[in-house]
C-alpha cells in the first residue's frame, strides 16, 4: 500500500475526489467515470494513474473495458490517521475546557 503522503496528495484535487466519491458506490468502468468530467479521456487517465499508483483504487482490464474499483485498505488507512488526529485534538480542547471551568471557578470565589 502506498504512503500516508500520496494517500492524502490524491484527495487535493477536485477530479480525484470526485471518482473516489463515485466509486464508493461500487466498481466502475472508466468510460462511466469519465462521462461526469469535462475533460479529454488521456487528462482524465492520468487521474486515474494516480489514484492506482497511490492505492485509492485498483483496475482491472477485461477486452477493451477497464474497471476501477476502490482499495479498502486505503480508505481504512486514511480513516486511520484523521481519526488519530481526532482523538489528539478532542483530549487537548477537553484539557482546555477543564482549564477554562477551573478559572471561571476560581473567578466566582473571589
Amino acid at each position: 500500500m502506498a504512503n500516508l503522503d500520496s494517500i492524502f496528495h490524491c484527495l487535493s484535487d477536485t477530479t480525484r475526489r470526485a471518482v473516489i466519491a463515485q466509486l464508493v458506490n461500487g466498481p466502475a468502468p472508466v468510460s462511466e467515470l469519465a462521462a461526469s468530467h469535462e475533460m479529454a479521456l488521456p487528462s482524465f487517465l492520468k487521474h486515474i494513474n494516480v489514484l492506482e499508483k497511490s492505492g485509492w483504487i485498483e483496475t482491472n482490464k477485461s477486452g477493451r473495458i477497464r474497471t476501477c474499483r476502490l482499495r479498502p485498505e486505503t480508505v481504512r488507512a486514511a480513516e486511520g490517521w484523521l481519526e488519530q488526529q481526532r482523538r489528539h485534538w478532542e483530549a487537548r480542547l477537553d484539557r482546555l475546557d477543564a482549564f477554562l471551568a477551573n478559572m471561571n471557578e476560581a473567578e466566582d470565589k473571589e
